[in-house]
């Protein structure tokens, strides 16, 4: 499945994958389309399993501070207040949920599943001078190590660690608090900073924390040799705001497989909220260094088919304004296109040659009363010719073009035009800032 790897219409960011069993399970937070906010009332839990990692399932919702037309609230006293970016980990055969709750101490719920439901089992517990962020312990990830110590990162501009009792997995153990576990002093780099979204991981005998820096679109990583720190900055994994339409990110990383993945989230609906699930393949270099991953198309799959139709919605490149908005619960179209906007695919596989020297495309799209010419590129619409273009007139329909052939593994882009070179100035500057068409769906074929 490409991504975003989940279903359309469902807005899960701040992903935590987490591997139980033979299943991955993506634990966030909960977003909703057209809001002006972030997050919601309940929490919602995805999961697939290890050998079908595009068969998505829905468990229905797992936690809830507002009661709903099938569940109370499980938060007496705290009722009507928002879930952030929640973390799940096992612990002795139970599964252990830790939420913050926007304006109340941070809750643990547990579950003999973990895929929940999670009932309320507390809020923290600790003396204040053993706490940071005010004991809200915002964005908490939490670490079970192999010794079976319990570890919890946390914070919004601060960096700040507890050790957990694992006795009853709420309290937090008294003279365990440090701060700061990465650098959140006004003399860190911006790009290294510390600013929110703490996910600790263990990998060989290396402590990991993948964190959002105050370069508010990438998620960052740093290592420690000891699970308090201090953490050294090592890099960046991904940059949601890399040609597109970015914001604040949030997630991890998780070996499912024996491969590794980054799970990070992307905004849609011209907002920084309505955030969708998505992955990238990355790797784990003997140093413990991981390189920069571009975003992709692809989620789980190493290449898309692109005989096969797709969604305009899996775009990775949206340049000049265009973005991708919810239509309805069915449809996900990039609107707002206008001239010389870029909309990239990365990466389909063509396969061998073949015998034709060309191909056709389609474009389905909703017209918007007056026509366009698109140009299709391949690997690189700034310095190369165009593989061939498809007219679009002024309504509702599917619009095909003849380009060349490709054989092998390519990006592929949209670049669409409103006008030609012989239209006086001033009308082509009108049409350079009018909307020329909304992109639902395409196609190739040969």
């Amino acid at each position: 499945m490409p991504n975003p790897i989940l279903p359309a219409w469902e807005y899960i960011p701040d992903g935590e994958p987490r591997v139980f069993g033979d299943r991955v399970y993506l634990y966030g937070s909960h977003d909703r389309a057209a809001q002006s906010d972030f997050c919601d009332y309940k929490l919602k839990v995805w999961s697939a399993p290890l050998d079908d990692l595009n068969n998505w399932v829905c468990h229905g919702h797992s936690f809830h501070t507002r009661d709903d037309r099938d569940h109370k609230s499980d938060t007496e006293g705290m009722t009507d207040r928002k879930l952030f970016a929640p973390d799940v980990i096992e612990k002795d055969g139970r599964y252990y949920l830790y939420a913050y709750i926007v304006g109340s101490k941070g809750v643990v719920g547990v579950s003999d599943k973990p895929e929940g439901p999670f009932k309320l089992l507390s809020q923290y517990k600790y003396d204040p001078e053993d706490a940071g962020d005010d004991g809200i312990y915002n964005d908490a990830g939490v670490l079970v190590d192999d010794d079976g110590r319990v570890y919890i990162y946390y914070g919004f501009t601060e960096s700040n660690f507890n050790e957990i009792d694992p006795a009853d997995m709420y309290t937090i153990k008294k003279g365990s608090y440090k701060r700061a576990v990465i650098d959140d002093s006004d003399n860190a780099p911006q790009e290294q900073r510390f600013f929110e979204a703490s996910s600790p991981r263990k990998i060989g005998d290396t402590y990991y924390l993948i964190y959002s820096p105050c370069v508010g679109s990438r998620l960052a990583y740093a290592t420690s040799d000891k699970p308090q720190g201090p953490f050294k900055y090592r890099g960046y994994i991904i940059d949601n705001g890399v040609d597109y339409p970015g914001g604040n990110d949030h997630g991890s990383v998780c070996d499912i497989n024996g491969q590794w993945y980054i799970f990070y989230h992307r905004m849609t609906n011209n907002t920084i909220m309505s955030r969708r699930a998505c992955v990238e393949k990355i790797e784990i270099l003997p140093d413990g260094t991981i390189p920069t991953v571009e975003m992709t198309s692809l989620g789980f799959e190493d290449s898309l088919d692109p005989f096969k139709p797709y969604p305009a919605d899996i775009a990775c490149v949206l340049k000049g304004g265009c973005f991708i908005n919810e239509k309805d619960i069915f449809t996900r179209s990039i609107v707002n296109i206008t001239h010389g906007n870029v909309m990239g695919y990365k990466y389909f596989d063509f396969g061998e040659d073949f015998s034709s020297k060309t191909m056709k495309i389609a474009l389905k799209v909703r017209g918007m009363g007056t026509v366009a010419k698109v140009a299709i590129y391949a690997d690189d619409y700034e310095n190369s010719e165009p593989l061939g273009y498809v007219d679009i007139g002024t309504g509702d329909g599917v619009y095909t073009g003849v380009v060349k052939s490709l054989t092998g593994r390519h990006s592929i882009y949209f670049v669409p035009t409103a006008f030609s070179d012989e239209l006086d100035d001033w009308i082509a500057d009108y049409f350079k800032t009018k909307p020329l068409f909304e992109l639902e769906e395409f196609v190739f074929m040969k």
